[in-house]
Protein backbone atom coordinates (compact mmCIF):
# COMPACT_ATOMS: atom_id res chain seq x y z
CA UNK A 1 0.00 0.00 0.00
CA UNK A 2 1.29 3.49 -0.85
CA UNK A 3 0.44 5.90 1.96
CA UNK A 4 0.98 9.65 2.39
CA UNK A 5 1.19 11.17 5.86
CA UNK A 6 0.86 14.95 6.17
CA UNK A 7 1.95 16.64 9.40
CA UNK A 8 2.86 20.16 10.54
CA UNK A 9 6.11 19.19 12.29
CA UNK A 10 8.51 16.28 12.13
CA UNK A 11 11.78 15.23 13.77
CA UNK A 12 14.28 16.60 14.51
CA UNK A 13 11.76 19.23 15.70
CA UNK A 14 10.74 17.94 19.13
CA UNK A 15 6.98 17.52 19.34
CA UNK A 16 4.41 14.81 19.91
CA UNK A 17 2.68 14.97 16.53
CA UNK A 18 5.88 14.57 14.54
CA UNK A 19 7.08 11.74 16.75
CA UNK A 20 3.77 9.90 16.30
CA UNK A 21 4.07 10.13 12.51
CA UNK A 22 7.74 9.10 12.57
CA UNK A 23 7.03 5.98 14.64
CA UNK A 24 3.89 5.09 12.69
CA UNK A 25 5.67 5.42 9.35
CA UNK A 26 8.60 3.31 10.54
CA UNK A 27 6.32 0.50 11.72
CA UNK A 28 4.29 0.59 8.49
CA UNK A 29 7.48 0.38 6.40
CA UNK A 30 8.56 -2.71 8.34
CA UNK A 31 5.37 -4.33 7.05
CA UNK A 32 6.20 -3.56 3.43
CA UNK A 33 4.13 -0.41 2.90
CA UNK A 34 5.53 2.57 1.00
CA UNK A 35 5.12 5.61 3.23
CA UNK A 36 5.98 9.20 2.32
CA UNK A 37 5.75 11.96 4.93
CA UNK A 38 4.96 15.52 3.83
CA UNK A 39 5.96 18.28 6.23
CA UNK A 40 7.18 21.90 6.07
CA UNK A 41 10.85 22.59 5.50
CA UNK A 42 12.37 24.49 8.40
CA UNK A 43 15.75 26.18 8.43
CA UNK A 44 18.92 24.86 10.04
CA UNK A 45 17.82 21.25 10.41
CA UNK A 46 21.18 19.90 9.30
CA UNK A 47 19.57 17.17 7.18
CA UNK A 48 21.20 16.27 3.89
CA UNK A 49 18.67 13.91 2.30
CA UNK A 50 15.68 11.77 3.22
CA UNK A 51 14.16 9.47 0.64
CA UNK A 52 10.89 8.98 2.54
CA UNK A 53 10.30 12.52 3.83
CA UNK A 54 9.31 15.45 1.62
CA UNK A 55 10.18 18.70 3.39
CA UNK A 56 8.31 21.28 1.30
CA UNK A 57 8.96 25.01 1.24
CA UNK A 58 5.80 26.73 2.52
CA UNK A 59 4.20 29.58 0.60
CA UNK A 60 3.28 30.95 4.04
CA UNK A 61 4.47 30.01 7.51
CA UNK A 62 3.75 31.18 11.04
CA UNK A 63 4.96 29.03 13.92
CA UNK A 64 3.76 25.50 13.19
CA UNK A 65 1.19 26.75 10.69
CA UNK A 66 2.29 26.47 7.07
CA UNK A 67 0.68 26.42 3.66
CA UNK A 68 1.98 23.63 1.40
CA UNK A 69 0.20 23.98 -1.96
CA UNK A 70 2.58 21.42 -3.51
CA UNK A 71 0.92 18.48 -1.75
CA UNK A 72 -2.26 18.75 -3.81
CA UNK A 73 -0.35 17.83 -6.97
CA UNK A 74 1.26 14.76 -5.41
CA UNK A 75 -1.53 13.02 -3.49
CA UNK A 76 -3.23 11.35 -6.46
CA UNK A 77 -0.44 8.78 -6.72
CA UNK A 78 -1.23 7.35 -3.25
CA UNK A 79 -3.62 4.58 -2.27
CA UNK A 80 -4.51 6.39 0.95
CA UNK A 81 -3.82 9.79 2.54
CA UNK A 82 -3.45 10.20 6.30
CA UNK A 83 -3.68 13.81 7.49
CA UNK A 84 -2.71 14.92 11.00
CA UNK A 85 -4.85 17.71 12.44
CA UNK A 86 -4.32 20.51 13.39
CA UNK A 87 -2.25 21.77 10.49
CA UNK A 88 -3.30 25.33 9.71
CA UNK A 89 -2.64 26.46 6.16
CA UNK A 90 -2.61 22.96 4.68
CA UNK A 91 -5.86 21.51 6.06
CA UNK A 92 -7.98 23.31 3.47
CA UNK A 93 -5.64 22.18 0.67
CA UNK A 94 -6.20 18.56 1.71
CA UNK A 95 -9.95 19.20 1.88
CA UNK A 96 -9.92 20.64 -1.62
CA UNK A 97 -7.98 17.63 -2.89
CA UNK A 98 -10.46 15.22 -1.28
CA UNK A 99 -13.41 17.06 -2.82
CA UNK A 100 -11.86 16.47 -6.24
CA UNK A 101 -10.91 12.84 -5.48
CA UNK A 102 -13.81 11.37 -3.53
CA UNK A 103 -12.75 7.82 -4.37
CA UNK A 104 -9.38 8.28 -2.63
CA UNK A 105 -9.48 7.31 1.09
CA UNK A 106 -8.68 10.07 3.58
CA UNK A 107 -7.93 9.21 7.22
CA UNK A 108 -7.47 12.03 9.73
CA UNK A 109 -5.92 11.81 13.18
CA UNK A 110 -7.34 14.51 15.45
CA UNK A 111 -4.40 15.16 17.76
CA UNK A 112 -5.67 18.10 19.78
CA UNK A 113 -7.72 21.26 19.85
CA UNK A 114 -5.76 24.17 18.36
CA UNK A 115 -4.49 26.39 21.18
CA UNK A 116 -2.61 29.64 21.39
CA UNK A 117 -2.01 32.73 23.49
CA UNK A 118 -3.73 36.10 23.06
CA UNK A 119 -4.91 37.04 19.60
CA UNK A 120 -3.42 33.86 18.17
CA UNK A 121 -5.60 31.78 20.48
CA UNK A 122 -8.66 33.75 19.38
CA UNK A 123 -7.88 33.09 15.72
CA UNK A 124 -7.42 29.38 16.41
CA UNK A 125 -10.73 29.27 18.28
CA UNK A 126 -12.59 30.97 15.42
CA UNK A 127 -10.93 28.68 12.90
CA UNK A 128 -11.95 25.61 14.87
CA UNK A 129 -15.51 26.83 15.18
CA UNK A 130 -16.07 27.67 11.53
CA UNK A 131 -13.65 25.53 9.51
CA UNK A 132 -12.45 22.44 11.36
CA UNK A 133 -15.73 20.58 10.83
CA UNK A 134 -15.29 20.96 7.07
CA UNK A 135 -12.02 19.04 6.99
CA UNK A 136 -13.07 16.50 9.65
CA UNK A 137 -16.43 15.71 8.06
CA UNK A 138 -14.90 15.03 4.66
CA UNK A 139 -12.65 12.27 6.03
CA UNK A 140 -13.55 8.62 5.58
CA UNK A 141 -12.28 7.90 9.09
CA UNK A 142 -11.25 10.13 12.01
CA UNK A 143 -8.97 8.74 14.69
CA UNK A 144 -8.56 10.26 18.15
CA UNK A 145 -5.98 9.16 20.69
CA UNK A 146 -8.86 8.88 23.16
CA UNK A 147 -12.60 9.45 22.95
CA UNK A 148 -12.32 10.87 26.49
CA UNK A 149 -10.40 13.79 25.03
CA UNK A 150 -12.82 14.41 22.15
CA UNK A 151 -15.84 14.37 24.46
CA UNK A 152 -14.54 17.53 26.14
CA UNK A 153 -12.91 19.09 23.09
CA UNK A 154 -14.00 21.52 20.41
CA UNK A 155 -14.47 18.55 18.07
CA UNK A 156 -17.23 16.97 20.16
CA UNK A 157 -20.09 18.38 18.09
CA UNK A 158 -18.36 17.19 14.89
CA UNK A 159 -18.03 13.68 16.31
CA UNK A 160 -21.69 13.70 17.34
CA UNK A 161 -22.69 14.40 13.73
CA UNK A 162 -20.79 11.36 12.38
CA UNK A 163 -20.12 8.97 15.25
CA UNK A 164 -19.66 6.03 12.90
CA UNK A 165 -16.61 7.73 11.35
CA UNK A 166 -14.79 8.24 14.66
CA UNK A 167 -12.71 5.79 16.66
CA UNK A 168 -10.29 5.87 19.55
CA UNK A 169 -6.79 4.55 18.96
CA UNK A 170 -3.98 5.54 21.34
CA UNK A 171 -0.49 6.38 20.22
CA UNK A 172 2.28 3.91 20.94
CA UNK A 173 5.81 3.65 22.24
CA UNK A 174 8.94 1.82 21.10
CA UNK A 175 9.32 -0.66 23.95
CA UNK A 176 12.76 -1.75 22.73
CA UNK A 177 14.16 1.76 22.67
CA UNK A 178 12.57 2.80 25.95
CA UNK A 179 13.07 0.09 28.55
CA UNK A 180 14.34 -0.33 32.13
CA UNK A 181 18.13 0.02 32.43
CA UNK A 182 20.68 0.82 35.09
CA UNK A 183 21.20 4.54 35.70
CA UNK A 184 24.19 6.07 33.90
CA UNK A 185 26.51 7.61 36.45
CA UNK A 186 28.03 9.78 33.72
CA UNK A 187 24.71 11.64 33.33
CA UNK A 188 24.55 12.29 37.07
CA UNK A 189 28.02 13.80 36.83
CA UNK A 190 27.20 15.76 33.68
CA UNK A 191 24.22 17.50 35.28
CA UNK A 192 25.63 17.73 38.81
CA UNK A 193 23.03 15.41 40.28
CA UNK A 194 23.42 13.38 43.46
CA UNK A 195 23.08 9.60 42.78
CA UNK A 196 21.82 9.13 46.34
CA UNK A 197 18.78 11.40 45.95
CA UNK A 198 15.59 10.64 44.00
CA UNK A 199 15.18 12.22 40.56
CA UNK A 200 12.01 13.79 39.17
CA UNK A 201 12.08 14.14 35.37
CA UNK A 202 10.30 16.43 32.92
CA UNK A 203 10.69 16.06 29.14
CA UNK A 204 9.04 18.52 26.75
CA UNK A 205 9.32 21.48 24.44
CA UNK A 206 10.03 24.88 25.98
CA UNK A 207 9.03 26.97 22.99
CA UNK A 208 5.91 29.10 22.58
CA UNK A 209 4.11 26.30 20.77
CA UNK A 210 4.40 24.25 23.99
CA UNK A 211 3.60 27.00 26.50
CA UNK A 212 0.91 24.76 28.02
CA UNK A 213 3.40 22.22 29.43
CA UNK A 214 3.01 23.73 32.91
CA UNK A 215 6.63 24.21 33.98
CA UNK A 216 5.72 27.24 36.19
CA UNK A 217 3.27 25.00 38.11
CA UNK A 218 6.05 22.44 38.55
CA UNK A 219 8.46 25.08 39.87
CA UNK A 220 5.86 26.30 42.37
CA UNK A 221 5.39 22.71 43.56
CA UNK A 222 9.15 22.27 43.94
CA UNK A 223 9.30 25.44 46.02
CA UNK A 224 6.63 23.99 48.32
CA UNK A 225 8.64 20.78 48.67
CA UNK A 226 11.76 22.80 49.42
CA UNK A 227 9.96 24.64 52.24
CA UNK A 228 8.97 21.25 53.65
CA UNK A 229 12.64 20.16 53.54
CA UNK A 230 11.84 17.33 51.12
CA UNK A 231 14.99 16.82 49.04
CA UNK A 232 14.11 15.82 45.48
CA UNK A 233 16.24 16.54 42.43
CA UNK A 234 14.49 17.63 39.25
CA UNK A 235 15.92 17.40 35.75
CA UNK A 236 14.16 19.21 32.89
CA UNK A 237 14.92 18.03 29.35
CA UNK A 238 13.98 20.19 26.38
CA UNK A 239 14.76 23.48 24.72
CA UNK A 240 13.12 26.56 23.30
CA UNK A 241 12.81 30.30 23.70
CA UNK A 242 10.94 29.96 27.03
CA UNK A 243 13.74 28.03 28.70
CA UNK A 244 15.64 31.13 29.83
CA UNK A 245 12.58 32.42 31.65
CA UNK A 246 12.16 29.10 33.44
CA UNK A 247 15.81 29.20 34.48
CA UNK A 248 15.24 32.66 35.94
CA UNK A 249 12.27 31.25 37.86
CA UNK A 250 14.52 28.59 39.37
CA UNK A 251 16.94 31.29 40.55
CA UNK A 252 14.09 33.40 41.91
CA UNK A 253 12.83 30.50 44.03
CA UNK A 254 16.32 29.54 45.15
CA UNK A 255 15.99 26.08 43.62
CA UNK A 256 19.28 26.00 41.73
CA UNK A 257 20.80 23.31 43.95
CA UNK A 258 18.11 20.76 43.12
CA UNK A 259 16.73 21.81 39.70
CA UNK A 260 18.83 21.32 36.57
CA UNK A 261 18.16 21.99 32.89
CA UNK A 262 19.62 19.47 30.44
CA UNK A 263 18.50 21.40 27.35
CA UNK A 264 17.68 19.47 24.21
CA UNK A 265 19.33 16.05 24.14
CA UNK A 266 20.11 13.78 21.18
CA UNK A 267 17.54 11.15 20.32
CA UNK A 268 20.09 8.42 21.01
CA UNK A 269 20.66 9.77 24.53
CA UNK A 270 17.03 10.43 25.44
CA UNK A 271 16.16 6.90 26.65
CA UNK A 272 19.00 7.04 29.18
CA UNK A 273 17.57 10.23 30.67
CA UNK A 274 14.34 8.42 31.41
CA UNK A 275 16.37 5.73 33.16
CA UNK A 276 17.76 8.39 35.54
CA UNK A 277 14.27 9.10 36.84
CA UNK A 278 12.44 7.68 39.82
CA UNK A 279 9.27 9.55 38.87
CA UNK A 280 8.18 11.40 35.71
CA UNK A 281 6.02 14.53 35.76
CA UNK A 282 3.76 16.09 33.12
CA UNK A 283 2.13 19.21 34.69
CA UNK A 284 0.29 20.52 31.60
CA UNK A 285 -2.26 23.25 32.27
CA UNK A 286 -4.98 22.66 29.67
CA UNK A 287 -6.15 20.57 26.73
CA UNK A 288 -3.37 21.73 24.46
CA UNK A 289 -1.96 18.53 25.97
CA UNK A 290 -4.21 15.86 24.54
CA UNK A 291 -2.29 12.66 25.22
CA UNK A 292 1.32 12.90 26.40
CA UNK A 293 3.69 10.71 24.40
CA UNK A 294 6.34 11.32 27.05
CA UNK A 295 4.17 9.47 29.56
CA UNK A 296 4.45 6.33 27.44
CA UNK A 297 8.20 6.76 27.07
CA UNK A 298 8.55 7.01 30.84
CA UNK A 299 6.26 4.04 31.49
CA UNK A 300 8.10 1.88 28.96
CA UNK A 301 11.30 2.80 30.81
CA UNK A 302 9.80 1.46 34.03
CA UNK A 303 9.22 4.93 35.47
CA UNK A 304 5.85 5.74 37.09
CA UNK A 305 4.23 9.03 36.10
CA UNK A 306 2.38 11.88 37.74
CA UNK A 307 0.27 14.00 35.41
CA UNK A 308 -2.49 16.61 35.29
CA UNK A 309 -6.03 15.29 35.43
CA UNK A 310 -6.79 16.33 31.85
CA UNK A 311 -9.02 14.54 29.34
CA UNK A 312 -6.89 12.24 27.22
CA UNK A 313 -3.84 12.60 29.43
CA UNK A 314 -5.60 10.85 32.29
CA UNK A 315 -6.41 7.82 30.16
CA UNK A 316 -2.67 7.19 29.88
CA UNK A 317 -1.45 8.41 33.26
CA UNK A 318 -4.02 6.47 35.26
CA UNK A 319 -2.63 3.25 33.75
CA UNK A 320 0.91 3.82 34.94
CA UNK A 321 0.86 6.48 37.63
CA UNK A 322 -1.00 9.12 39.60
CA UNK A 323 -3.13 12.13 38.67
CA UNK A 324 -3.15 15.52 40.35
CA UNK A 325 -5.56 18.44 40.06
CA UNK A 326 -4.71 20.52 36.99
CA UNK A 327 -3.08 23.88 37.71
CA UNK A 328 -2.80 23.08 41.42
CA UNK A 329 0.83 23.29 42.53
CA UNK A 330 -0.06 22.30 46.11
CA UNK A 331 -1.73 19.11 44.96
CA UNK A 332 1.22 18.38 42.67
CA UNK A 333 3.65 18.84 45.56
CA UNK A 334 1.58 16.57 47.79
CA UNK A 335 1.29 13.90 45.06
CA UNK A 336 5.05 13.89 44.45
CA UNK A 337 5.87 13.72 48.16
CA UNK A 338 3.41 10.86 48.76
CA UNK A 339 5.08 8.79 46.07
CA UNK A 340 8.56 9.27 47.47
CA UNK A 341 7.36 8.26 50.94
CA UNK A 342 6.24 4.86 49.65
CA UNK A 343 8.11 1.77 50.78
CA UNK A 344 10.77 0.51 48.30
CA UNK A 345 8.72 -2.59 47.46
CA UNK A 346 5.66 -0.41 46.76
CA UNK A 347 7.70 1.78 44.43
CA UNK A 348 8.94 -1.33 42.62
CA UNK A 349 5.34 -2.47 42.13
CA UNK A 350 4.56 0.89 40.48
CA UNK A 351 7.61 0.55 38.23
CA UNK A 352 6.67 -2.98 37.18
CA UNK A 353 3.10 -1.93 36.47
CA UNK A 354 4.22 1.00 34.31
CA UNK A 355 6.42 -1.23 32.14
CA UNK A 356 3.79 -3.96 31.91
CA UNK A 357 1.12 -1.53 30.68
CA UNK A 358 3.48 -0.15 28.04
CA UNK A 359 4.23 -3.66 26.75
CA UNK A 360 0.69 -5.02 26.73
CA UNK A 361 -1.30 -1.96 25.64
CA UNK A 362 0.89 0.68 24.01
CA UNK A 363 3.64 -0.97 21.97
CA UNK A 364 3.75 0.44 18.43
CA UNK A 365 3.39 -3.05 17.01
CA UNK A 366 -0.01 -3.48 18.68
CA UNK A 367 -1.16 0.05 17.75
CA UNK A 368 -0.20 -0.26 14.07
CA UNK A 369 -1.94 -3.65 13.90
CA UNK A 370 -5.15 -1.73 14.57
CA UNK A 371 -4.23 1.10 12.20
CA UNK A 372 -3.64 -1.38 9.39
CA UNK A 373 -7.14 -2.72 9.99
CA UNK A 374 -8.46 0.81 9.46
CA UNK A 375 -6.52 1.23 6.23
CA UNK A 376 -7.73 -2.14 4.97
CA UNK A 377 -11.34 -1.00 5.32
CA UNK A 378 -10.71 1.31 2.38
CA UNK A 379 -7.85 -0.27 0.41
CA UNK A 380 -8.12 -3.94 -0.51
Amino acid sequence: MKIAHIVSSFPPYYGGMGNVVFQTAEELRKRGHEVIVYTPSYENLGIESEDQVRRLEPSFRYGNAARLPQVERELNSFDLVHFHYPFFGTANIVRRWKNKNKDKPLVITYHMDPRGLGWQGLIFKLYARYYSHKILNIADKVIASSIDYVESSEAFSVMEENKDKWMGLPFGVDIDRFKPRDKKLSLFNKHQLNPDLPVLLFVGGMDKAHYFKGIPILLEALLILKKLDIEIQTLLVGGGELKEGFELGVKKYGLGKFVKFAGRVDDDELPYYYNLADLFVLPSIHQGEAFGMVLLEAMASGVPVVASDLPGVRTVASDGGILFETNNSHDLAETISKYFFLKPEEMQDWKNQARNIAETKYSWEKIVDQLEDVYNEFVL
